[in-house]
């Protein structure tokens, strides 16, 4: 298992357009890919489960990748943070 840790930077967090474009960078993966606020954990692949996290501005959120692909997993999603959120 891998993971990494990102504070949200964009000023309305983790809404609809984001969201959609982390579960389409997400579902490229073929490890299990959760993503967590607090005590809430999610499947990064599901929509509405990225939404429902409700992340907002400078929340700290953790993704997790476990599978034969995680490091690449966890090094695309860590890049799409950096320049979408």
């Amino acid at each position: 298992m891998k993971q990494t840790t990102f504070t949200i930077q964009d000023e309305l967090g983790i809404h609809a357009r984001p969201a959609g474009l982390l579960v389409k960078e997400a579902v490229k993966f073929t490890s299990a890919i959760t993503i967590g606020k607090g005590d809430k954990k999610v499947d990064a692949k599901k929509i509405m489960g990225v939404m429902g996290l409700g992340a907002k501005h400078n929340d700290e959120i953790v993704i997790e990748a476990t599978g034969s692909d995680e490091d690449s997993a966890i090094a695309a999603l860590e890049a799409f943070l950096k320049d979408n959120l």
